[in-house]
């Protein structure tokens, strides 16, 4: 079977459709990935979640290393089994999650130690450390270990950062490839860093690809720097990667960030915000956000988004949504997520037609005018 293989089907400009195919399974890209932070996507089943289109999720290592734990996961079958998904799962490496706990870690050659968020005991993560809970959790998709620095930085620290990363890629490149049976089965991919400097970024890509991944990431966007920066950027960033492997841009982002890297050459894509943006009374609608707490939808017998199939747009009217949010019942997070969800994931499957049908500029303009006002 087919350990990991990369197929451009069709361009438009730089943006790309194809598939990624996996022994689990077949990813279509553009994809965008379902965050499952702790082994399930918040509010959802994971039957639900591939009813919506998702060909792959996410699983977070940090929060599994701590609960209930890499070694436990294992002993209980591995992820898939665990949080009943069968199909691909990529898991982060750890890195962004420990570098956000600047009050709790220590950083060093060697890796980061750190205070668990969740009862203080302590921790460190290592690039080996990393390719070891990746392989017990049974990764299909596995990331390097990195360090993910502020982009407002001064550049000879983000200089430092990235020439660590590209140590630490190595070393992340060696300990996935004494995985066994798992090295065989599943994809490593490493992490472009650089934040908003292009020959930061340049070098980065050039060690990279010198270790060699199966696909490759650009990591230290989408965190505080804006649209305009992160896009700058990924007017240069991806074709700096290897044109025959998958881009995936980290953390992005909301639908007009999607389009718009598209646009620019990435393929894969993940994050929190449909599922967040759902349990906090946001939907995602092809004109444009709705939020459903607003008194103006208290008394609306209309459909969340009328051009969207899913069973919360076919089923419930926004009064009903209205209330259900302000209610704060259960039911409300369960709705608006399983709403923008779908709304994802047809997003990707417009832009993956659009690609295909050498139409994507038009339909950019379209969903730019209509999305945006």
């Amino acid at each position: 079977m087919t350990r990991f293989a990369f197929t451009i089907h069709a361009t438009d400009g730089a943006a790309r459709t194809g598939e990624i195919a996996m022994q689990r399974g077949t990813i279509r890209t553009p994809a965008f990935m379902p965050v499952g932070t702790a082994a399930t996507v918040k509010a959802m089943k994971p039957e639900s979640v591939r009813a919506l289109g998702a060909d792959i999720i996410l699983g977070n290592t940090y929060h599994l290393m701590l609960r209930p734990g890499a070694e436990r996961v294992a002993r209980l079958g591995g992820l898939h089994k665990f949080m009943n998904w069968h199909r691909p799962i990529l898991t982060d490496s750890g890195g962004y999650q420990v570098m956000s706990l600047s009050d709790l870690r220590k950083l060093t050659e060697e890796g980061v130690t750190f205070k668990s968020h969740i009862d203080g005991s302590k921790h460190m993560l290592t690039p080996e450390r990393s390719m070891e809970i990746q392989r017990l959790l049974g990764s299909d998709i596995v990331m390097a270990f990195d360090e993910c620095p502020r982009a407002d930085r001064p550049r000879d620290e983000i200089a430092a950062s990235m020439e660590l990363s590209m140590r630490w890629a190595k070393r992340s490149r060696d300990g996935f490839d004494i995985g066994g049976d798992h090295a065989e089965r599943s994809a490593l991919f490493g992490i472009q860093q650089g934040a908003l400097d292009q020959d930061l970024r340049r070098i980065s890509a050039e060690k990279l690809t010198e270790i060699g991944f199966d696909g490759y990431a650009i990591g230290g966007l989408a965190v505080g720097e804006g649209q305009e920066a992160m896009f700058a950027a990924l007017d240069y960033a991806p074709a700096m990667l290897p044109e025959n492997a998958p881009r995936y841009l980290m953390g992005v982002g909301k639908p007009d960030d999607l389009v718009g890297a598209v646009e620019r050459g990435v393929d894969m894509f993940d994050c929190v915000l449909p599922t967040r943006s759902g349990r906090n009374g946001q939907a995602f609608t092809w004109a444009g956000p709705v939020n459903l707490r607003n008194a103006r939808h208290a008394e609306d017998s209309g459909p969340l988004d009328p051009r969207c199939p899913c069973p919360t747009c076919t089923s419930y009217s926004r009064a009903y949504l209205h209330h259900v949010i302000r209610a704060g019942e259960i039911l409300g997070a369960m709705l608006l997520t399983e709403h923008n969800l779908s709304f994802y994931q047809q997003l990707m499957a417009a832009m993956r037609d659009a690609i295909a049908g050498g139409t994507f500029a038009g339909f950019a303009r379209g969903f730019r005018r209509d999305y945006l006002g």
